[in-house]
């Protein structure tokens, strides 16, 4: 069987010594690079390490979220981890790439497997019949339907038989394509988890939200009431003439204030549960059956354990795919590489041929003798390429060198988000202690405040300036308390913790594999042996 491929095809004859040969250095050569672990600059310590809040010890990160005692928030990232679709989509994609793998993996077997048959009818031109249109010596010409040279001018064809082709991984090229699938059917793996970090980090963000808001517009109008209480007792002293009507409007004014605040925060308030609903994989709604219990914004611990930075490398999913995403495309050089060199190649076809030419018949096809076969090595060199190879090559090596640094950038960028997070939480808890105690400065002013207002000491300007602060301030420490909460929940999401939930566990739902599995034929990829290996050594 000749190649019809560009380059040079020469086939050769059987032999056995030769074919020894190449298999025992089919099983050995490989080009292209080994890959390594880029190496990356990690800190020895965290730079808030000496705070008294920070914890260095390692802590599993498995149920983070369990830290704020909170079982509806429990509740909510356990339904998260079960419905939601984006996480769903991150697992299907695992099971694509699995199947990715397969195909690489038929690489190391004969590629070419067919069998053929043709039957067909042929009739040959006068012109080509080295007789030409002269009548035979019998006396016949070409329209009786033999030609010139006696031989049939129409006549049946028929074959049947096999074609093998196997192109023997020489130089590694087949192999390295399995581990480029690998590496990236892994990498599909780390991004699952990388899904997983966020969706429990954005329940937790988007359930404190909601409890902030809720919190807020609980102090607006409890606010509002009192507001609306001193309205009418400026209106009722208005009346009898003890106060100006002034009193009177700078009243009205801030309730109406107060009260303007409030549809905002419902706006947000809903838009918040909206959000919740569709990661729990629902239609946008009030959520009331799961969000009924705990309603106070979730308190944080008073210590947060973060570990060293190093285990980041082996935490956070999103360094491990970039990890496997690199050492794919390391294996894809080899694959290009293997180009440069002559691919060898062990080819043959076998089959019967029949025609009706002659003293032959159509019936006589699968009789020994019709057999025929064509058997032999081969080799195909792309020797005239003008560079092109050589330019892939250099191709899958820059786009090595670019996963590379987004490798280290990786690393880099994880280290600054738990930096980050991490001050953010420790200086919002600082927020919150002055708040409190402003917060509790500003209630005994308005108390002041109004009791002097009764005896006549302080006007009711002093009073309203009074209830305008403690609203502020009481409304500064709830979001300061959410903002407490959300950062410590971005620490752990920087730590990437979460995702180990998963452990032991399908990634792809049954009632999602039950419906692929009733459209095509997967085999055995749908079980979760098969596309989820085991975690092992912290991943």
């Amino acid at each position: 069987m000749s190649h019809n491929g560009p380059g040079i095809t020469l086939e050769l004859g059987i032999c056995p010594a030769l074919l020894i040969i190449i298999f025992i250095l089919t099983g050995c050569a490989r080009v292209g690079p080994e890959f390594h672990r880029p190496e990356v600059s990690v800190l020895p310590n965290w730079m808030e390490e000496g705070d008294k809040r920070v914890n260095r010890e390692p802590a599993d990160y498995r149920y983070w979220w369990r830290t704020f005692n909170d079982p509806v928030l429990n509740r909510l990232i356990d339904r998260a981890y079960r419905e939601n679709l984006t996480l769903r989509i991150a697992g299907v994609r695992v099971l694509e790439a699995r199947a990715q793998l397969g195909i690489a993996v038929a690489g190391l077997f004969p590629q070419t497997q067919q069998a053929f048959g043709s039957l067909q009818y042929n009739r040959t031109s006068q012109g080509s019949s080295p007789a030409g249109s002269r009548p035979s010596a019998s006396g016949g010409n070409a329209s009786s339907g033999v030609s010139g040279s006696g031989f049939p001018s129409e006549f049946w064809q028929s074959q049947v038989g096999l074609t093998v082709g196997w192109e023997l991984d020489f130089w590694g090229k087949f192999r390295r394509a399995i581990e480029s699938a690998d590496a990236s059917w892994l990498a599909t793996i780390a991004d699952y988890d990388t899904v997983l970090v966020s969706l429990t980090a954005d329940v937790a963000n988007s359930y404190i939200t909601i409890r902030t808001l809720e919190k807020r517009i609980g102090i607006a109008r409890q606010n509002a009431e009192t507001q609306k209480e001193s309205l009418e007792i400026a209106e009722a002293r208005f009346k009898y003439g003890t106060v100006t009507q002034l009193d009177v409007e700078q009243a009205r004014t801030l309730l109406n204030d107060t009260l303007a605040s409030i549809p905002s925060l419902e706006a947000q308030l809903r838009q918040a549960k909206h959000a919740l609903s569709v990661l729990l994989g629902t239609a946008p709604n009030d959520l009331a059956d799961l969000l009924k219990g705990a309603s106070e914004i979730p308190a944080s611990p008073p210590q947060v354990v973060v570990g060293i930075p190093a285990d980041l490398l082996r935490r956070r999913p999103d360094i491990r795919s970039a990890e496997y995403q690199a050492a794919a495309q390391s294996a894809l050089i080899g694959v290009a590489k293997a180009d440069l060199y002559p691919a060898f190649s062990l080819t043959g076809n076998f089959g019967f041929v029949s025609t009706d030419a002659g003293q032959s018949r159509l019936g006589d096809m699968f009789k020994w003798g019709s057999r025929f076969i064509q058997a032999g090595p081969s080799f195909q060199w792309n020797i005239l390429n003008y560079g092109r190879i050589t330019n892939n090559v250099r191709v899958q090596d820059a786009r090595l060198q670019e996963l590379l640094i987004t490798y280290q950038n990786t690393v880099l960028t994880a280290q600054q988000e738990v930096e980050d997070n991490l001050v953010a939480f420790l200086r919002a808890r600082e927020r919150a202690g002055f708040l409190a105690q402003s917060t509790a400065a500003a209630r005994k002013a308005l108390d002041l405040a109004v009791s002097q207002y009764r005896e006549g000491i302080k006007d009711f300007t002093t009073v309203l300036t009074a209830q305008q602060v403690l609203l502020n301030e009481q409304d500064n420490l709830a979001a300061t308390l959410g903002n407490v909460s959300s950062s410590l929940v971005g620490v752990y999401r920087a730590l990437g913790g979460g995702w180990e939930i998963r452990e032991g566990k399908d990634l792809v739902p049954p009632d999602v594999t039950e419906e692929m599995a009733k459209r095509t034929n997967w085999g055995s990829l749908l079980a979760p042996a098969s596309y989820n290996p085991p975690v092992s050594g912290g991943n």
